[in-house]
């Protein structure tokens, strides 16, 4: 009877976290390249009672064993990396990512975080970052004069300057993709950081190496569906309300018990 309301209370935990998971994902439905989370879960070890295959008489021998489960639990939230919407905004300093491949973005620690959100900036010195003032890198410094950007598919960045008719190349965006990048860390603020799981990062041109090709004036939207969000919270409300029903159900049994007379 107790392991009954221990099991139904690992039901309810993992609906919590699965709930958790889809209340980011619905926060986060207009956050440019963001990535939806998916929880995974594994059932818990089993009570083995009786194996299957025993034998039950000289000649014969169960068919199946006897086994009692102890409840579940979340073993991993994934990262979906899957391609969002692409957005026009007009914005010559805003990139998409047509496929794989992520920005590097250089940390003030140092450290190379990668992104799907292509929304730069100029800083005070010319050079292009992001919202929270880091650099894209390899670095890009727009000259002064400078009246208009333009980034080709392949990541070349030329500038036409002030009474110039030509335009002037200035440097190259370069991309960055993983073996796995669901291995990949979200550390917030629209970037991820690379660990063991993910391999190290391979970079390249766009277009090159199976790498996705650069638009400018477009945003990457994030690749969460409403709807499906939406279906998936109701589920895990019924869920947890179930498993609740179980401990209910457990307790009015303990009751029973209790209140037995001799």
């Amino acid at each position: 009877m107790m392991r009954a309301l221990y099991t139904a209370a690992t039901g309810m935990a993992a609906q919590q976290r699965n709930i958790d998971t889809t209340a980011n994902n619905l926060a986060n439905v207009n956050t440019t390249g963001y990535k939806k989370s998916k929880v995974h879960f594994q059932d818990l070890l089993y009570h083995n009672e009786r194996t299957a295959g025993v034998p039950s008489s000289v000649s014969t021998q169960v068919p199946v064993g006897l086994h009692v489960g102890h409840g579940v639990k979340f073993i991993g939230t994934e990262k979906i990396h899957t391609q969002g919407n692409l957005e026009n905004t007009g914005n010559d300093l805003d990139l998409s990512i047509d496929g794989h491949g992520f920005f590097q973005i250089l940390q003030p620690n140092g450290i190379v975080g990668y992104s799907r959100d292509g929304h730069f900036n100029i800083d005070g010195m010319g050079r292009l970052v992001t919202n929270d003032g880091m650099l894209l890198d390899p670095e890009i410094n727009i000259p002064q004069d400078t009246r208009k950007v333009e980034v080709g598919f392949d990541g070349t960045v030329t500038v036409f300057l002030r009474d110039e008719t030509m335009p002037e190349a200035i440097g190259s965006i370069q991309l960055a993709r993983f073996q796995n990048p669901a291995g990949l860390t979200p550390i917030g603020k629209n970037l991820y950081v690379s660990t063991p799981a993910s391999g190290n990062a391979i970079v390249d041109a766009p277009g090159a190496s199976s790498m996705g090709t650069l638009t400018q004036g477009f945003l990457e939207r994030s690749n969460v569906s409403l709807v499906e969000e939406m279906v998936n919270m109701i589920t895990s409300q019924r869920a947890y309300e179930v498993n609740s029903k179980a401990i209910q159900s457990a307790d009015e049994m303990l009751k029973n018990t209790n209140n037995l007379v001799r």
